[in-house]
C-alpha cells in the first residue's frame, strides 16, 4: 500500500520525452496540500521549463549537474510574510516539497531535492536567475522528468532507532 513512498529514490538522469503540463500541475496541487503551521501555506512555486534557466542552475548550485538534463524544475520558496508562527515556513516548505517528491513518484516521473535554503551563495543565485523578490526565500529545487535510471529500493527501516514512550 505504501510502496510509492518506500520505492521513491532520487532520480538524477532523465530521458528526453517532454513531461505533460497536467503532471507538472499535479505535482503543485500536491505541494499546496501539505500541511502548513495554521494553514497559513506560506509558499510560493515557481514552474521553470525554459532550457536556457535550466543551463545556468549548475553556475551556482554545486550539486545540480542533472538539471540541464531534466523536463523542468520546481522552484519552492517561502514567505515569511504569510506565517504567523515565527520560522515555522521552513517546515513548511519542506512538507511541500517531499508532497512535490512523493506526487511525481505517484506519476511515474522521477524527481530529486537541491536544498537551497539556507546557503546563502545558492539562495542568492536563485533569487537573482528567477528574478525572486528580496522578501521571498528561496527554498529548495525540485528538477523532474522520466526517469532514465531506476535505483532499486534499499531497506532503511531500523527497528533500533524507535523509542516508546521514553528514550
Amino acid at each position: 500500500m505504501l510502496d510509492f513512498i518506500m520505492d521513491r529514490r532520487s532520480i538524477r538522469r532523465y530521458t528526453d520525452k517532454p513531461v505533460p503540463e497536467e503532471m507538472v500541475e499535479a505535482m503543485v496541487r500536491a505541494a499546496m496540500y501539505a500541511p502548513s503551521a495554521g494553514n497559513h501555506q506560506p509558499w510560493h512555486f515557481i514552474v521553470v521549463t525554459d532550457r536556457n534557466l535550466l543551463e545556468e542552475v549548475p553556475g551556482f548550485h554545486p550539486h545540480s549537474a542533472m538539471v540541464p538534463g531534466a523536463a523542468g524544475m520546481l522552484v519552492v520558496c517561502g514567505d515569511p510574510a504569510r506565517q504567523r508562527h515565527s520560522e515555522m515556513w521552513v517546515q513548511d516548505c519542506s512538507a511541500a516539497t517531499q508532497n512535490l517528491l512523493l506526487a511525481a513518484a505517484a506519476q511515474g516521473l522521477g524527481a530529486v531535492w537541491l536544498g537551497v535554503y539556507p546557503r546563502e551563495d545558492r539562495m542568492s543565485g536563485c533569487r537573482d536567475l528567477f528574478r525572486i523578490p528580496q522578501e521571498i526565500v528561496p527554498f529548495s529545487m525540485v528538477p523532474f522528468g522520466w526517469p532514465a535510471e531506476h535505483p532499486s529500493r534499499p531497506e532503511r527501516f531500523d527497528a533500533s532507532r524507535i523509542h516508546r514512550d521514553r528514550w
